[in-house]
């Protein structure tokens, strides 16, 4: 939680506390979070060293705070960012600029295929 509060903190500190400012920080987080789901840590996996193709095991999370901040949930980013930085603008919406997972992509080629 520590690194989410100094991640947020040299954000601030670089763009400015003025509403421009935290909006820019929040973009970021939230990339960064779209980035964070993806990595397993070393006490998560079977085996070392980690093989590119294989899924990482079931993760569950000994907190809802842990949860939020190993999900994959775009809701569940935005709390986060709510929680370090306050309520997100009317109308806000993020949409990752990467998938973090091969199943949502799926699904979202059914929908609009």
């Amino acid at each position: 939680l520590d690194l989410l509060k100094d991640f947020c903190r040299f954000g601030l500190d670089h763009w400015g506390s003025d509403s421009l400012g935290v909006e820019k920080t929040r973009s970021f987080f939230l990339e960064w979070q779209a980035w964070l789901c993806r990595y397993i840590p070393v006490g998560v996996m079977e085996t070392l060293p980690p093989v590119m193709n294989h899924r990482s095991p079931g993760f569950v999370a000994r907190s809802d705070l842990e949860q939020m901040m190993a999900g994959t949930q775009v809701e569940d980013w935005i709390k986060l960012s709510e929680m370090m930085l306050g309520p997100v603008p009317a109308g806000f919406n993020f949409v990752p600029k990467h998938r973090s997972s091969g199943k949502n992509a799926a699904e979202t080629v059914d929908a609009e295929g």
